[in-house]
């Protein structure tokens, strides 16, 4: 049987246009690029998360010489968050990378680790992908991998 999988996205083609906080989440991910270890690839991701307690963390890329091994953002992130914070939501997440002439989007793995995210903390992850000049929202990272991983229990 056919099914159709649908969702809804918020698209803003200047950074000017976000809400105020979701612009300060895209700063604080830029901030972060700075802090990346790419020189293999020289594309440098960072990551900012904004928690229930209003608390932003970030993070970045890191490269390794046996390249292509290394951790995106998203997974430094999020593993710094579980170890520290796991106790206090993350409300919403910015993606920016260094150069950024293109919104920057999950990998993969980072769908996944995201989707598991969701899940252990029991509430969707706000998702901004952003440029230089523009971003994309989406309300739960389901809406970027809606077929992921998951084990029966």
């Amino acid at each position: 049987m056919e099914q159709e999988y649908k969702f809804t996205f918020e698209y803003y083609d200047s950074l000017d246009t976000l809400p105020a906080a979701d612009r300060q989440l895209v700063d604080k991910a830029r901030e972060a690029c700075s802090r990346a270890y790419a020189p293999f690839s020289g594309f440098k991701v960072g990551a900012a998360a904004r928690l229930s307690s209003g608390k932003i963390i970030s993070a970045a890329n890191q490269e390794s010489v046996v390249f292509p091994a290394g951790t995106c953002a998203e997974q430094n992130l999020l593993t710094t968050w579980q170890s520290q914070y796991c106790n206090d939501p993350i409300e919403s997440m910015a993606i920016t990378s260094m150069p950024g002439n293109t919104e920057c989007h999950p990998c993969g793995i980072c769908r996944q680790v995201l989707n598991d995210t969701e899940k252990r903390q029991g509430s969707p992850i706000r998702i901004i992908m952003a440029s230089e000049t523009e971003a994309s929202i989406v309300s739960t990272s389901a809406h970027l991998m809606p077929f992921n991983f998951k084990i029966k229990e």
